[in-house]
């Protein structure tokens, strides 16, 4: 039998880890071995620190990322947080505010800026995503326990971490310095080709055993959310694809589902409907000039065009898309991504195009 694949934390993760070990280290004077921390889904998880210090009124902690299976570029990288009493000479150059206005998170050395629009967070702040931004903050609030006298700055770092940069995409994001702090869930799970193939045709052979004739595949959890607010349809009738469009197109094709909903997002579709078969970014990041492209193609044009083709991602495009009202623009694009999916399964496909919330804002 196959080893099951191990999953591990993100940055994101193992900052907010860090952040808390820091802040208890500020607050309580007594350096923990390890800490636990509330996740975005409700569970808790616990971190073994690596390091823990004070010095000059400034705590520290550090975690070392362990991604599991099929790690990343930050796989076993220390990642430092720092916690000191607000106001302080030392600031650091952004501060964000957090939701009591009692934190304030910066990033560090190791930690990128961002320097172009089209991403999560605004430009000139630190490349520190906003789901991350919300574990430090819920974290650091558990090890102030209730005391609202005082006022944090913590800040993030990454040792190497404009080294590790030089191996990511964020140079040409516009992510400048070093890495980013990510995470949606807090756990990176395995992504290898197996795993994932295998979970697909397992979900799609559930639905088919339940009897079902129509499948829902989704790219992603809030994708699929964005379908279920839509759809009554039973659960097993969810299959999370992830990345690997026209494998799981062509397997549920084959198990004779009547019709198959797609679930994606902005750049998922936008992909889809540039047909390409595997949408993850380590198979090719989205052109830009292949967008826009497609865009003058289907009728943008003029001042629009150049805003295009002057975006440095995907959901920049549509940020502009949305500011022209140009809503027939985000549909053709719809409407080619389900044309190639019934191509591909030479199945009635119906697609739904979902935003951050989870919420369907086009639906072909």
């Amino acid at each position: 039998m196959a080893r099951r694949l191990r999953s591990g934390y993100t940055t994101g993760a193992c900052s907010a880890a860090a952040a808390k070990a820091a802040a208890q280290v500020l607050l309580s004077g007594k350096a923990p071995d390890k800490v636990e921390i509330p996740f975005p889904d409700g569970s808790r998880h616990s971190f073994v620190l690596q390091r823990t210090g004070f010095e000059d009124g400034v705590a520290l902690a550090s975690v070392i990322k362990d991604a599991g299976d099929d790690p990343d570029v930050t796989n076993g990288a220390e990642i430092v947080v720092s916690a000191r009493y607000w106001p302080c000479e030392q600031a650091g150059t952004t501060a964000v505010f957090g939701p009591q206005v009692r934190i304030r998170i910066s990033g560090g050395s190791g930690v990128g800026t961002v320097t172009k629009p089209g991403l999560a967070v605004k430009v000139g702040e630190p490349a520190i995503n906003p789901v991350p931004r919300q574990m430090i903050e819920e974290a650091v609030l558990e090890a102030m326990a209730g005391d609202s006298a005082k006022e944090l700055l913590v800040i993030v770092s990454v040792p190497k971490g404009d080294e590790l940069a030089e191996k990511t995409l964020n140079s040409r994001l516009g992510i400048v310095g070093g890495l980013s702090i990510l995470g949606t869930t807090g756990i990176v799970r395995p992504v290898s080709a197996e795993a994932w193939t295998a979970t697909i045709e397992a979900s799609l052979e559930v639905a088919k055993e339940a009897g079902l004739s129509e499948v829902v595949l989704s790219t992603g959890r809030t994708s699929e959310k964005g379908a279920q607010s839509r759809l009554n349809l039973p659960e097993e009738a969810y299959a999370m694809m992830g990345d690997y469009l026209e494998f799981s197109l062509q397997k549920a094709a084959q198990r004779g589902f009547a019709r198959i909903y797609l679930a994606g997002m902005w750049a998922k579709v936008m992909k889809a409907a540039l047909e390409t078969p595997q949408t993850h970014v380590r198979h090719g990041a989205l052109e830009v000039a292949d967008g826009a492209a497609l865009l003058q193609h289907l009728g943008a044009a003029g001042d629009l065009l150049a805003k295009i083709r002057a975006s440095n991602t995907a959901r920049e495009m549509y940020g502009h898309l949305q500011e022209a009202g140009r809503d027939d623009l985000i549909r053709a694009v719809c409407a080619r991504a389900k044309a190639y999916a019934q191509k591909v399964s030479g199945k009635e496909v119906i697609l739904f195009l979902v935003d951050s919330r989870a919420q369907v804002v086009e639906h072909v």
